[in-house]
């Protein structure tokens, strides 16, 4: 099957600073290892990585961090010929440790990417795309990057793209406003043909722990599709007139990192392999298959560390 619907992948592109000490806080930890992160260019790796075609559209720092992000996606074949450098503002840098009782301690230095703009997006080449993909932790946490964002979710809707919106709720990002996290999210939502959340983020969003009914909000808010993921468990399918649990495969997982946005990828690399990915998504029996192959993507990063390095081949999946 190859790939003839592109992908347009939106959002924060940043350095992850991971102490590598061992059991100790930001405090007593000396030694990190620089890493490429952000959801939406997970997503776009693991679209790229099983042979799709997928650009990434963020704002970095034109500082050496900017120059390695950029670098790290050419690398990878993803196409960065829509990553803006900002002049002024540096790259967003996020540090973590992690203590033994699993605990992390996070410290966030927003950058370039809270600064994107309307003006950053190339308005000419949107309609290169079929599919846009919206899963940024950071995009909604305030402007210009939160209103950049849901007019663009607005404007793909409104052109009849595939819009795909993952939440992607950091609880280290909205200490202290959920509230606000809550009403954005589902801003998000009534703007979105495909809508991926974990069961936390399902509860938090609509404020009922029975999955089915939860959903059902999600499908009132506006959304067609909703896959709730449920980590071994495989991830639970709705198009509001059919609901399934789709089964994972069993593995033995040594780092869930990117696992989420593996799926998504997986998701959105066999849509764009359709003619009419928006049409597909009435297919129920159809969607099933998607999903059943995105599990398995999921599944086979968590058998190694590592989000973007830990992306499988089609091969890989499908072997």
């Amino acid at each position: 099957m190859s790939s003839n619907q592109k992908v347009l992948c939106v959002g924060e592109l940043l350095i992850d600073f991971f102490c590598t000490d061992v059991n100790v806080d930001l405090i007593e930890g000396r030694t990190f290892e620089k890493q490429a992160g952000g959801a939406p260019a997970n997503v776009c790796a693991a679209i790229v990585k099983l042979g799709g075609d997928a650009v990434f559209s963020g704002k970095v720092g034109k500082d050496p961090f900017g120059y390695f992000l950029k670098k790290t996606l050419d690398d990878l074949g993803i196409d960065t010929s829509m990553i803006v450098f900002d002049e002024n503002h540096s790259t967003t840098l996020a540090f973590v440790s992690r203590k033994e009782d699993g605990e992390r301690d996070f410290v966030f230095n927003r950058g370039a990417d809270a600064y994107m703009t309307k003006e950053d997006i190339y308005e000419a080449r949107l309609d290169e795309f079929s599919i846009f993909h919206f899963g940024s932790a950071t995009a909604l946490l305030g402007d210009p990057f939160k209103s950049t964002y849901l007019n663009l979710m607005k404007q793909a809707k409104s052109t009849g793209k595939l819009v795909s919106f993952d939440p992607n709720f950091r609880d280290d990002l909205w200490k202290g406003s959920k509230d606000s996290f809550i009403s954005i999210a589902r801003e998000g939502i009534s703007l979105a043909d495909f809508v991926k959340v974990s069961l936390e983020e399902l509860d938090i969003i609509t404020g009922y722990n029975d999955i089915e009914e939860a959903v059902q909000r999600l499908h009132d808010l506006g959304a067609k599709v909703v896959a709730v993921t449920l980590g071994q468990e495989g991830t639970y399918l709705s198009n509001r007139v059919k609901s399934v649990t789709v089964p994972s495969i069993k593995v033995k997982s040594i780092d869930s990192t990117g696992a989420g946005d593996a799926f998504v990828g997986g998701i959105l690399y066999q849509l764009s392999t359709e003619n009419s990915p928006i049409e597909l998504l009435s297919d129920f029996d159809r969607l099933k298959e998607i999903v059943s192959f995105s599990n398995r993507v999921g599944a086979i990063v968590c058998t190694k560390v590592g989000a973007i390095s830990a992306l499988p081949t089609l091969l890989e999946v499908e072997g």
